[in-house]
């Protein structure tokens, strides 16, 4: 799973309008409602400029100690841990957490009514609903691909173009 620029200013007011609505939060106004949406971008677009960062460290590394691309998970997990994030399946449980965290502390909230448990419980399904895009690319490539035999370098190099068409398609790129 993993989150896209392109999807945080939606996936940020589904999350709002969802917790207002039912009223684990309440915020005064509409301007007071758009600056949480704001807030909460604000912390997703820091996670992605960090996995950014920790990506291009993990890159830097391999390249540099002669490692092959088999580690690059194992190493982009240390250097995220070092950054103070989490990466792969913990992602959503950083993130979930770190929305939460806003919220208590952001002057734009008036009142948390829900326990954290219960905050992270009604935005758990929108976060896995805009993060759950890969397997649904994948699926898709993978489809358009059924002619070529997978782990052979042409099934790479398609699968890379293939993957950059439908992203491109979906606005994600």
């Amino acid at each position: 799973m993993r989150l896209y620029g392109s999807k945080v200013s939606a996936l940020a007011q589904e999350i709002v309008r969802e917790l207002t609505s039912s009223k684990a939060i309440e915020v005064d106004d509409a301007h007071a409602q758009r600056e949480v949406v704001a807030d909460v971008e604000s912390v997703l677009r820091n996670y992605l400029e960090t996995e950014r960062i920790v990506d291009g460290k993990t890159r830097d590394l391999l390249q540099k100690t002669g490692r092959g691309a088999s580690e690059f998970g194992r190493v982009r997990q240390q250097i995220a841990e070092h950054h103070g994030i989490k990466v792969g399946d913990d992602a959503l449980d950083h993130l979930l957490d770190q929305v939460v965290a806003m919220l208590m502390h952001s002057s734009h909230v008036d009142e948390v009514f829900a326990e954290d448990v219960d905050l992270r419980r009604q935005m758990r399904p929108i976060f896995r609903r805009y993060m759950a895009i890969d397997s649904d690319i994948d699926t898709e490539v993978r489809a358009q691909l059924k002619h070529v035999r997978e782990g052979t370098p042409q099934w790479d190099f398609e699968y890379a173009r293939a993957l950059e068409s439908v992203k491109r398609k979906r606005g994600l790129s």
